[in-house]
């Protein structure tokens, strides 16, 4: 049976062209990596929001339900303490509100250790 395989394999090998034995099979070139991107560039461009926050109330249901026009809440800051500045809800630093022209504006008297040195160059 040995030689019944080996005699149809020869048989197939000799019908191959002849430029199949000269060809050298090469192993397929490693893929290139990709070139590293710089996100400094894409990372300038998100959106963020940049919000003050003047204090917090915990009030129950009730409480909430009974609010109406000239309600007062208590809220857990005091008058004249530095506001709390946050981007996207997280707090970064401390500020107070001033004003810029006819709106509003902060100015920042405090900020986290962020490391947000890289997004400005």
């Amino acid at each position: 049976m040995k030689a019944a395989k080996e005699s149809t394999q020869d048989h197939l090998l000799s019908e191959l062209p002849d430029h199949f034995e000269d060809e050298v099979l090469e192993a397929p070139a490693p893929p290139v990596p990709a070139p590293r991107r710089d996100f400094t560039q894409l990372m300038r461009r998100i959106p963020v929001t940049l919000t003050l926050e003047v204090g917090a109330a915990r009030i129950s249901l009730q409480e909430l339900a009974a609010i109406e026009p000239n309600s007062v809440i208590e809220l857990d800051s005091l008058a004249g303490e530095p506001l709390t500045i946050k981007v996207n809800g997280t707090a970064i630093g401390r500020a107070e509100v001033v004003v810029s022209g006819e709106n509003y504006g902060l100015k920042v008297l405090q900020l986290s250790d962020l490391d947000l040195g890289s997004l400005t160059a």
